[in-house]
C-alpha cells in the first residue's frame, strides 16, 4: 500500500454533476495514491458510474476540482485522462468476438513493420504482458468469444495495459463471474498494485472489496458517505454506510439486546 504521506495519485475535491433536476454528485470527495486499491461502492444509483465517467473524461464535472499528482487538471475529454496514464475497464468490456486475444490488444494500436502488420511483435508483447500479470491463456490466437468470462474480463484489463497507465478504473469486474473466475480477476488486480499502479475497484461484492482494497469510499445519493481502511473496518459499518442507516438488520444481529433475546 502506498505511503498516505505522499501526494494522492489522484486527488477530487467537491466534484458536482448535474441531469437536468437530477443532482447526481454532490461535492465529491476522493483521493488514490500509486499502489493502492481504492473500492468505490454505493447502492444502485449512488453515483458510482457517474464518478468514473467523470474521472475518464467522458462526462466531465460541472464543478470541482481534479489534480494528478499534486497539479491541477481538466478533464474534458476521455483523451485528457488517456494522456495522464488513466485507462478504464468498463463492465460490458467492449471487446471483439470475432477477433483473437491479440487482435483485442491492439485494437486500435496495431503494430507496423514497412507497412504490414506486425503480427510477430504484437503476439510477443501479448504473451510477456499476460506473463508479466501470472494470466494463463490456453492460446492467444483463440478468438475471444470461445473464452470465459474470467478470461474475457482478464484480457480487456490487459488490453488498458497496453498504454503503460498509473490509474486503472474496473467498473464491476467480477459481475456475473464464477468463483474460480472471480479469484483470477482478483489476483490481477493484486499485481496491479504490486507494479504501483493506482486502481479504483467498483465493486458490489463486499467479500471481493474485503480481499483485494485497502481502502473503502462510500457514496450514498451521490455523496460521500464514509472512508474506512479495509483492516480495520467490519462488514456492517460498511453496509451501515451504503445504505445509510445505523440500525438494520444486518447491524442488529450482532448487538448484545439481539444476543439476549436468543
Amino acid at each position: 500500500m502506498a505511503h498516505q504521506s505522499a501526494a494522492p495519485l489522484l486527488a477530487l475535491r467537491g466534484i458536482r454533476k448535474r441531469y437536468g433536476a437530477v443532482q447526481a454528485l454532490a461535492d465529491v470527495d476522493l483521493d488514490i495514491h500509486a499502489g493502492e486499491v481504492v473500492a468505490l461502492v454505493g447502492d444502485n444509483g449512488a453515483g458510482k458510474s457517474t464518478l468514473v465517467k467523470v474521472i475518464a473524461g467522458v462526462d466531465p464535472a460541472d464543478r470541482g476540482t481534479i489534480a494528478w499528482e499534486g497539479r491541477t487538471v481538466h478533464l474534458t475529454r476521455p483523451h485528457d485522462a488517456q494522456g495522464l496514464g488513466i485507462a478504464t475497464v468498463y463492465q460490458d468490456l467492449a471487446l471483439c468476438d470475432n477477433l483473437d486475444v491479440v487482435g483485442n490488444l491492439f485494437l486500435g494500436r496495431e503494430l507496423r513493420r514497412f507497412g504490414l502488420l506486425d503480427e510477430v511483435e504484437m503476439e510477443r508483447r501479448t504473451l510477456g504482458l499476460l506473463h508479466s500479470f501470472a494470466i494463463r491463456m490456453p492460446s492467444v490466437r483463440l478468438p475471444v468469444a470461445s473464452l470465459s468470462g474470467g478470461q474475457r474480463q482478464t484480457i480487456a484489463i490487459s488490453r488498458s495495459l497496453i498504454g503503460e497507465p498509473r490509474l486503472v478504473l474496473l467498473d464491476e469486474p467480477t459481475a456475473a463471474l464464477g468463483i474460480e473466475q472471480t479469484a483470477q480477476v482478483l489476483n490481477v488486480v493484486d499485481r496491479l498494485r504490486e507494479r504501483g499502479l493506482g486502481v479504483l475497484l467498483i465493486s458490489h461484492n463486499l467479500g471481493d472489496v474485503k480481499a483485494v482494497a485497502d481502502s473503502v469510499a462510500v457514496l450514498r445519493l451521490g455523496r460521500n458517505n464514509g472512508f474506512f481502511d479495509v483492516t480495520t473496518t467490519s462488514y456492517e459499518q460498511i453496509v451501515s454506510s451504503i445504505t445509510g442507516a445505523t440500525d438494520n438488520a444486518v447491524t442488529r444481529r450482532t448487538s448484545p439486546e439481539w444476543e439476549a433475546d436468543r
